[in-house]
């Protein structure tokens, strides 16, 4: 059996803390965000009615362990271990945290399975949460003497713009390396989007796993066939 090197022994430290302090955030974020409702009936004495409680959640609950699931499977191998801690806490994945994620990994020319990629993609995603932090704080504190400029109706097609001009320029990117596989998922986003008026941003949740699901179908079938 080979000895590990100092670099991989040095690795696996730091994978090992990942994973620890991994776990003590994402449960305290956990208890922090369940001790909410808990406050408020402290607060207020009151209780929520329990019929009315366990109907809403066998209503709505399913759902959003589906995603959960979906999401634990499809994100990690994409943002790796630390990014996948930090982008569970922070939340806002697939708007924010997958795109710098993605664009850093790109830029530095490493692969998330690499050691090196997992560095990148969680450094990438740190400062990404703490640029949106600071932007939020920003934007508490502008929005007064912002408003009528932000309301102005010249801006409103710029900002009806901003998250298509986003993913379009990181699509532009994986797209042209990748034609053959991106053209599937596409057409079906396209035809889904267009044919179910229903479907807009707050199904972003379920479908973008479920693209992620038929881009792997798709490509595993076109390897099989040698078209890849």
């Amino acid at each position: 059996m080979s000895k590990k090197t100092s670099n991989e022994i040095v690795f696996s430290d730091y994978v090992e803390s990942v994973h620890k302090y991994g776990r003590i955030w994402n449960i305290s974020m956990a208890v922090l965000m369940l001790l909410f409702p808990v406050a408020v009936s402290v607060i207020f004495q009151t209780t929520p009615e329990w019929a009315a409680l366990l109907s809403g959640l066998i209503a709505t609950a399913p759902m959003y362990w589906a995603v959960g699931i979906i999401e634990t499977f499809t994100y990690i191998p994409m943002l790796g271990a630390g990014g996948s801690y930090l982008s569970f806490v922070t939340g806002n994945i697939s708007n924010l945290k997958l795109p710098c994620a993605l664009n850093a990994l790109e830029q530095s020319g490493y692969d998330i399975r690499s050691e090196e990629g997992e560095v990148v993609s969680t450094i990438a995603i740190a400062v990404s949460s703490i640029v949106t932090t600071l932007i939020i704080l920003l934007g508490v504190i502008l929005i007064v003497p912002l408003t009528p400029i932000l309301e102005a109706e010249v801006l409103q097609p710029a900002f009806a713009q901003m998250l298509p001009a986003l993913f379009g320029g990181l699509g532009v990117v994986f797209i042209a390396k990748n034609w053959k596989i991106a053209v599937v998922p596409c057409v079906l986003m396209l035809i889904l989007f267009i044919a179910v008026p229903a479907l807009n941003a707050g199904t972003v949740g379920i479908m973008v796993p479920v693209g992620v699901l038929v881009t792997l179908g798709v490509s595993r079938l076109m390897y099989k066939k040698n078209m890849l």
